[in-house]
Formats: structure tokens, sequence, C-alpha cells
């Protein structure tokens, strides 16, 4: 078995040498336990999982106990199997003996929203994610040195061109380490049967989920509106069920990683901007295979899917990267009522921004980052130095500056083949 290099790695260990506690979630097969267990076995520590039923048991009947009588550090695989109870045991533990590094505990559901766990460990814990695979990780590469485009000049890389069909077979693989090198039917295979296990093991035991049938047909509809404003009462109507329970599902599909919101970015020198979320799947690879698409039928001019899901793409990988980076960024959308819409806004915690547009077109042309450059013109008048690039990603191989901190680069500038120049 090839083990690929995950760019969280060092913020993992580093997380263990400064906080009592790290706590690693993500999606169910995105690569926790194998890095949990790399981590382990690089500290000497020990490892357990509560996927294991006999283990899961004598977590929940003695807690502390369970946790007392293994070799520190100690990982607990799928943590959010021992509920309360065990995570409570955890922070009695680490207030007795406050030696950083003495847990590391991993789940498939979100840390600080499951049901199941109410105690957060606040002040005791750093709390991490792990994405399924970038392309940078699949390629063996170092991560995309993002910080630099918040730079006074912006550093940008070129980008190495990248087939339109590299771009369609990426997009439908995805980034879950079992399935990335299989065939297209055998990936449908292992997508079908990861759906099912994440709606019963991670959901239908941890929550109380009534119309257990609205899950799938909600993350169907989710794909087939992946990188569109979240609308409540148009899924609600769609799906007939009402509007609260839409609200709880996104929730819950939220708490177990298969879809995300970017939030509306807005100040107070932006009026009249729309309020709602936007919404992707996690995965690129889950969408596809929930909309029963392939690379072929994302190639005509004709397909309305290449677009979102290209969007979607982009906008994971960037997730990705940001999700080891040492600066603070965070992600959102932007649309106005006068209709100007940004798909990607970064903003560091300086206020510092970099604005994304991202385009499935060969044939990019300054035209497609109008917005983006509206956007720089208002913040120059407003709040001067906070602009600091715009970048329109495509398909194509252009890699061009088309105007004042005005840019055209591929889409595999999210993924460098080659060593990024220190600087």
């Amino acid at each position: 078995m090839v083990i690929v290099e995950r760019h969280l790695r060092s913020n993992l260990n580093e997380a263990l040498d400064a906080f009592r506690v790290a706590v690693l979630h993500g999606a169910r097969q995105c690569g926790k336990t194998t890095l949990a267990r790399l981590v382990m076995e690089e500290r000497k520590g020990s490892y357990t999982t509560l996927d294991d039923d006999a283990t899961r048991e004598a977590a929940l009947n003695d807690p502390i106990t369970f946790l007392a009588e293994h070799p520190k550090p100690l990982a607990v695989d799928e943590v959010q199997l021992g509920g309360d109870r065990l995570i409570r045991a955890v922070k009695q533990l680490v207030d007795v003996d406050p030696t950083p590094g003495r847990f590391l505990l991993t789940g498939s559901t979100n840390f600080l929203t499951v049901p199941t766990i109410s105690e957060s460990l606040a002040g005791r814990a750093r709390i991490l994610r792990l994405w399924p695979l970038s392309q940078a990780e699949l390629a063996g590469r170092p991560p995309v040195a993002i910080d630099r485009w918040f730079g006074q000049p912006a550093r940008i890389g070129p980008g190495e061109h990248t087939e339109r069909r590299d771009y369609l077979d990426r997009v439908c693989r995805g980034g879950y380490p079992e399935v990335v090198g299989l065939a297209s039917r055998l990936r449908d295979d292992w997508f079908d049967s990861y759906l099912e296990t994440v709606f019963r093991r991670d959901l239908f035991e941890l929550t109380d989920i009534r119309r257990k049938a609205a899950i799938p047909r909600l993350l169907r509809w989710a794909a087939a509106a992946t990188a569109t404003e979240l609308n409540v009462t148009s899924i609600a109507r769609d799906l007939g069920i009402d509007r609260s329970t839409v609200v709880s599902y996104l929730e819950w599909l939220q708490t177990v990683f298969l879809v995300h919101v970017l939030p509306q970015w807005s100040r107070n020198y932006m009026s009249r901007t729309v309020r709602r979320p936007k919404l992707h799947l996690t995965d690129t690879g889950i969408a596809a295979n929930l909309l029963g698409i392939d690379p072929a039928g994302l190639i005509p001019a004709t397909a309305t899917a290449t677009g979102p899901l290209l969007e979607t793409f982009a906008v994971n990988e960037v997730a990705r990267q940001l999700s080891h980076s040492t600066d603070r960024v965070g992600m959102f959308h932007y649309r106005d009522y006068p209709g100007r819409e940004i798909d990607l806004v970064l903003e560091r915690r300086d206020g510092a921004i970099v604005a994304i547009e991202i385009k499935a077109t060969s044939s990019p042309t300054r035209g497609h980052l109008s917005q983006v450059g509206w956007l720089r013109d208002r913040l120059d008048s407003i709040a001067p130095g906070t602009f600091r690039a715009g970048i329109l990603l495509h398909t194509g191989p252009q890699s061009l500056t088309v105007g004042d901190r005005l840019h055209l680069r591929p889409i595999s500038l999210l993924w460098p083949t080659r060593a990024v120049p220190p600087g």
C-alpha cells in the first residue's frame, strides 16, 4: 500500500507538541486512521478504534479505566462513538496531568456539532480538519503557497498547462484515498457503498432522523445544486419536506462532512449584498457519482454540470490548502443585488483580500474578471491596500497578467508540479 504524505501531518505534530489533546476530524475514509497511526508510531504511542464493538463497549462502560490502561500518547479513532462520557473522561485525565500530546482523538463527524458530544475540550485541545487528498498531495508535491497571493505585490505562480479532459478526470475521481486509483465502474461501486455506510453509521445511529429517505434525496439535490446559493425554501418545495427539516438535515450533512457552505462576504461599506451562503459538495467525486456523470459527459458545451463541478473542485482545492496554512484565511463568496458575483473571496485576518473567479472556459479573457476588477476599484477607494490580487482560474494554458493586480491562471495553479522557489 502506497502511503501518500499528508500536508496536515506537520500541523498535527505541532498540535500534539503544544496541546494536551489534538482532535483530527474529517469525512469517513479521508485518511484520518492512516495519519493517526503514522503519528503514533513516530511518537511511540498507542492506537485504538471505537469502530470495534468490544473496544467501544469497554469505552462506554468505564471510560476512565479504558483510557488509563493504554500507553500514552494514545490515539482514539472514531471518538464520536464514545459520546460525552468518553470526552469528559479525557478532560478529567488531562486536567490531572496537563502534559502536551497525551491524546489524539479522531472522528468522522464534526467534533463541534455532533449531537452526541457537548464537551468541547475548550482550552485543552486543538481541532484540525483533514480533507480528502488534494491534487498536490496526489502528485507528491508541496502545498501551494497561498500566503504569497496576499503579498504586496502578490506572488502568484504560473501554473502548468493541463488538458481540459485531465481536469474533468480529476473532478470525477475526487480525493478519497481508496478511490483515486480505481476504474470508473469500481469508483461508482465504492461511492455507493461509502454513502450507505455514512448514512447508516454516522447519521442514523447518532442523530434522530425520522425521515431517513429524505437524506439521500437531499444529498442528490445538493450535488445538482453544488456551487449555487443555498435557497432552503426552494429545496423544501422541490423535495416536499418542511423548511425546518431541510435546515436540520443540511446541518447533519455538514456534520458528516458531505457538504460545506461558503458564507456571503460583506462589509459595512459594501451595500445591498445578498445574504445567502453558497453550497458545495465536499468532494466532486461524490457529486459526479450522485449525478451519474463521467468525464466524457462533462466535455460537451451543453453539459450544464461542468461549470459548477469545476468551481466546486477549485474551491475545495483551496480549502484543502488552507486547512494546513499558517495564515488565518476565511473563505467566502460575493453577490449583490445589482447582480455582481465573485465565486471565491479569500480574506486574511488583517483584512487583505484575494478574489477568485473560476470558469470552465479554455479561452479566458480580461472580461471574465470584470466583477473582480469592480471589487478592486471599490476597495481601493474605500479600504486602500486591502485588495491584493484577482485571479481567474480556467481550463486553458494562459498564464497572464491582464491588468492592475488581475491575473489569468490555469486551475492547475492549485497543485504545483514543480518546486516553488523560496521568496
